[in-house]
């Protein structure tokens, strides 16, 4: 049997020759398995024939060699690709996982070299997927040639799984679920299996939730100058001439109809105020339904008698309960800080979140705004915030998304408490028996992942760190890795570890560093010499 050390010499060093030919084969496919349904279906299986090339003569379908390989497939062109190097021992296992062979997308145009061609600028390694994840897609490739060239007598069975559909998972059934699902993985639960998806050559230890969630918010439309400038109303009284109706208008709209003997016609630059001698308290009839507010005539200053109309100068005074609308942007703003205090105060930092290194707590926050359109002298009728929040793995995704829908709730039997934005500012119209309302739905929620920092695989991973990388800083973030949560709730061991650059990663201009790969290697020959003792 070889010794942890034999194993280390014969593994050896990355090819970079090989490494860097086969990665130039698989950037030059990127732009065929960009993933962004439905414009954008990627083949992965363009991926795979490549990996294929470089393993198959080293493989039993060839008899060159002892790697036993299994092409899955569930979908027309995106297959999935398992190769396995025999041990001599049952039951003693140890996984590459991960290395998945769709990317996101890359415009041309914002890059400052072509995203779909490999290009070499002294240590950088350039193109869409270079550190995510078609680097490591080559990585491992080359380790398990590697393997089937050298032939080591080991007694861990090591087995590589290339996985399809990684970066959107609107279209499930594709990739490891599928394999999980069909048992496909399931001999790999007797020892550590690694992730290979992160960055930075350094254990990532944890990784967050993530609850995409929308907030409906319904107001009600309204002129946005309209109710704070008045040019001219007409007043129809009664016999009496104690009540009647009121007809308001602005520059450019028609005169509403006038009646003879008994019409006064008012001018007014303002909203009139119910002080004394009043004359209507009854809403108007608009022409014009967008100018729909009550109105009532107050403090009569001069009169004149003009043919059959009689033009009243009328004292009037702002009022701010003749404000008509309900606005829903700054009920959203006001609802949606109302949100965020609350989640703060019962989700706060975890104690674990220090022992797991993440940089950041649980947050919520809004990432973008919809409103359906108009004038910007419009107040609209509704609008839309979305955002997410990213939970770290301490806290039940569950109980959050239960959380916010109680703070909803709340805040729709209490919304006349919010706070206003100004003098006319409101949520409630008591005369209209309106109210402003509020909803949250939520899309397709996932659950974080907190690394065993007890397990052999956490160790082994650790140790090969430091020793290839020169330093161990296991880390966390709160960016999702949903697959792994899955794995881990399967009852796998899963580690995760990467060889790109964090900064480069779903960037424009993504690139890897040759060097970081060439340690990468080392460290995964480390982890399988470590695992012989």
């Amino acid at each position: 049997m070889a010794t942890s050390a034999s194993v280390k010499q014969i593994l050896g060093d990355l090819n970079k020759d090989s490494f860097v030919t086969l990665l130039g084969k698989l950037i030059g496919e990127s732009k065929y398995v960009q993933n962004n349904p439905p414009e954008l279906i990627p083949e992965e299986d363009r991926i795979v024939n490549h990996v294929l090339d470089t393993l198959l003569p080293y493989s039993t379908t060839t008899g060159g060699g002892p790697l036993i390989i299994n092409h899955v497939t569930y979908k027309p062109n995106r297959g999935n690709l398992i190769v396995e190097y025999p041990g001599t021992q049952p039951g003693k296992i140890l996984s590459f996982v991960g290395m998945h062979m769709d990317v996101v997308t890359a415009n041309p145009d914002d890059w400052e070299f072509d995203p779909f061609s490999l290009s070499i600028d002294g240590d950088k390694l350039r193109g869409r997927g270079t550190t995510d994840c078609l680097g490591h897609v080559a990585l491992v490739s080359e380790l398990m040639r590697r393997l089937g060239e050298t032939k080591p007598q080991l007694k861990s069975t090591v087995v590589a799984v290339f996985i399809a559909s990684e970066e959107n998972s609107s279209i499930p059934g594709v990739g490891v679920d599928a394999l999980v699902k069909d048992g496909l993985l399931d001999k790999l639960k007797q020892g550590p299996l690694f992730w290979i998806d992160t960055a930075d050559k350094q254990p990532c230890i944890g990784t967050g939730g993530s609850i995409p969630w929308k907030l409906h918010v319904t107001g009600k439309l309204f002129h946005s100058g309209l109710p704070h400038k008045i040019h001219w109303a007409l007043v129809l009284l009664d016999a009496s001439g104690d009540q009647g109706r009121i007809y308001l208008g602005s520059r450019g709209s028609p005169e509403p109809p006038r009646r003879k003997n008994y019409t006064v016609l008012i001018r007014s630059d303002r909203h009139l105020f119910p002080e004394e001698k009043k004359l209507t308290s009854t809403p108007f009839i608009n022409l014009n339904p967008w100018w729909r507010v009550p109105i009532v005539c107050t403090h009569l200053l001069t009169s004149e008698l003009v043919g059959t109309y009689v033009i009243l100068t009328i004292k009037s005074t702002y009022n701010a309960s003749s404000q008509k609308a309900i606005n829903p942007l700054e009920l959203a703003m006001e609802a949606l800080k109302e949100i965020q205090s609350r989640f703060y105060r019962d989700f706060p930092a975890h104690p674990k979140e220090q022992v797991y290194e993440f940089a950041t707590p649980s947050t919520m926050k809004p990432t973008q705004w919809f409103y359906p359109g108009g004038g910007i002298n419009q107040i609209p009728g509704e609008c839309t915030v979305s955002g997410d929040v990213r939970l770290t793995p301490f806290y039940n995704v569950s109980d959050v998304m239960k959380k916010l829908q109680e703070y909803v709730d709340d805040l729709n039997a209490n919304i006349e408490k919010l706070d206003g934005r100004g003098p006319v500012s409101k949520y409630v119209l008591p005369d209209e028996n309106l109210r402003g309302r509020i909803t949250i739905s939520f899309d397709e929620a996932s659950s974080g992942v907190a690394c065993d920092l007890n397990s052999r695989g956490f160790h082994v991973l650790c140790k090969a760190t430091k020793e290839e990388v020169g330093h161990v800083k296991p880390y966390s973030i709160t960016g999702t890795l949903p697959l792994i949560r899955d794995l881990q709730d399967e009852g796998f061991d899963v580690q995760t570890s990467g060889y790109g650059l964090m900064a480069t990663y779903h960037a424009k201009n993504e690139y890897c560093l040759l060097s970081d790969m060439c340690q990468g290697y080392r460290v995964f020959a480390s982890i399988i010499a470590q695992l012989e003792d």
